[in-house]
């Protein structure tokens, strides 16, 4: 719904019975009960509500139940979510919802319980645990939201797929705060395209790429520029093997540099950017591909940011840009069509067909994210993520040990040795943790130990039971 119609829906607001909620047109500012309510024995606290069932509430609930409007659930969810905010249930802890059973009569003939699907999004509003995107997917597999479609089906061209690409795109802008002054574009060939796209819109002649050299994915941006681009390395930690960052001191940046490259992470070496370097009028551009919307993000300080959806935002096959107007403009006329920035401006995404079910999917990684409060509790969940983990590391007494400095540690990529780099303990470790159901402990072949990821995704349960794995493995091998 857009904002003037949530605007009109008729919102309760005090004064109103303390039990059932119903509003009442006078000046109480005391607590009540209502006449209904006040004489009889009531099996329970109080019931909340958000809004009166009149007018367009009205309309939308009898579309979600009767014309099976599924996609409706998701304002009514919204309105009841509000509830929560109740004083009546202020200082409350909730362990279950349990929605309203519907005949199973009622439930043949529509197809679904409405209070079960309108529970299960207000149960992640309260922060209890509610089916994840994948759970949505199926669910909208073969009929997205009444269209009797599949996205899979869609044309990019059609009204649907329209709503879908730009809902995505106003999501994203909502949760980092993206300026009008930028740009948000959908494209496919991941963060490795983005290597030699990004010079060939932004480079300038006889002004050079300033480049902040961290690891692998900064090694693969030089190896795109050395094929026609100036570049000067304006700091490189690669004399200390990547285990930290450059130090303000050592960035040696160029006065005309056409911009300022670095990867805010570095999955491989499990370092990252927290604080930006001070680039003053050069722009700064970001590969985020492994930490976008991980943290909070002033886009004002970036010219451009991209990422590779596979990490935090979706499935692999779509890539997002977010770019300053202005550098759009850079490109010469003669870079072929599809690489430039400004034709998937103008085109809105859809000069070409895009990853579109790729990009649904990030619509829906948007609407979780949004439904736990953003990306500052996003960035809270990550937090204590990293913080069990590597807490667990440096009260090992030396068993784990994770060789990255301090103040250069990612908190979306922990790696570690065990028992100081043992190869057949650290190949046992691997073996049991998959045992155990922890996948994908090995760190990468380049510079082996263990890596763990913990992007967006992962839960705080799934970290503790790692910690417990860690500890107890520690108890009968070390």
């Amino acid at each position: 719904l857009c904002a003037d119609c949530r605007q009109r829906a008729p919102r309760i607001v005090a004064p109103f019975c303390a039990k059932c909620s119903e509003p009442f047109p006078g000046a109480i500012t005391q607590t009540f009960s209502c006449a209904n309510c006040e004489h009889r024995t009531l099996h329970f606290d109080c019931a909340v509500a958000a809004y009166r069932s009149r007018g367009l509430v009205r309309k939308v609930l009898h579309q979600f139940k009767y014309g099976k409007q599924r996609h409706l659930r998701y304002p009514v969810a919204r309105w009841l979510a509000e509830s929560l905010h109740d004083p009546r249930l202020r200082g409350r802890h909730f362990d279950v919802i349990v929605p309203v059973p519907l005949h199973p009569a009622r439930e043949r003939e529509r197809g679904f319980n409405q209070a079960a699907l309108i529970a299960e999004l207000i149960a992640t509003s309260a922060a209890i645990p509610s089916r994840p995107v994948l759970e949505r997917i199926r669910e909208e597999l073969f009929d997205w939201r009444g269209s009797g479609m599949s996205v899979m089906e869609m044309s990019h061209r059609s009204p649907e797929y329209e709503s879908i690409n730009a809902a995505a795109g106003q999501k994203l802008r909502g949760l980092l705060a993206i300026p009008d002054s930028y740009e948000v574009i959908f494209v496919q060939g991941g963060g490795s395209l983005q290597f030699a796209m990004v010079p060939m819109n932004l480079c300038l002649p006889g002004k050079p790429v300033d480049v902040l050299h961290t690891g692998a994915w900064t090694a693969k941006a030089i190896g795109e520029l050395k094929k026609g681009f100036t570049y000067n390395l304006a700091a490189s930690t690669e004399s200390q093997r990547f285990l930290r960052l450059p130090r303000p001191s050592e960035c040696k940046f160029s006065p005309n540099a056409s911009y300022v490259y670095l990867c805010t992470n570095n999955t491989i070496e499990g370092t990252q950017w927290t604080a930006m370097p001070d680039t003053r009028d050069i722009p700064l551009v970001a590969d985020m591909s492994s930490d976008i919307a991980s943290l909070p993000t002033d886009v004002k300080k970036f010219g451009l940011i991209f990422a590779g959806a596979q990490k935090n935002l979706g499935a692999a096959g779509v890539t997002v840009v977010i770019i300053r107007k202005d550098l759009a403009e850079r490109a010469h006329e003669n870079l072929p069509t599809i690489l430039q920035y400004r034709t998937h401006i103008k085109d809105k995404s859809l000069y070409h067909t895009p990853p579109t079910f790729a990009v649904y999917i990030v619509g829906l990684v948007l609407e979780w994210m949004e439904s736990l409060g953003g990306v500052p509790a996003i960035e809270k969940r990550n937090d204590a993520k990293a913080k069990l983990l590597y807490d667990t590391i440096e009260s090992s007494g030396g068993f784990y040990r994770c060789p990255v400095e301090k103040d250069s540690r990612s908190r979306m990529n922990v790696v570690f040795r065990v028992a100081g780099g043992d190869d057949p303990i650290e190949k046992k470790f691997a073996k049991e943790a998959t045992a155990a159901g922890i996948a994908g402990t090995p760190g990468h072949r380049s510079v082996g130990g263990m890596r763990i990821s913990l992007y967006n995704a992962v839960t705080l349960e799934a970290v503790e039971a790692l910690a417990s794995f860690m500890r107890e493995f520690q108890r009968t091998r070390g």
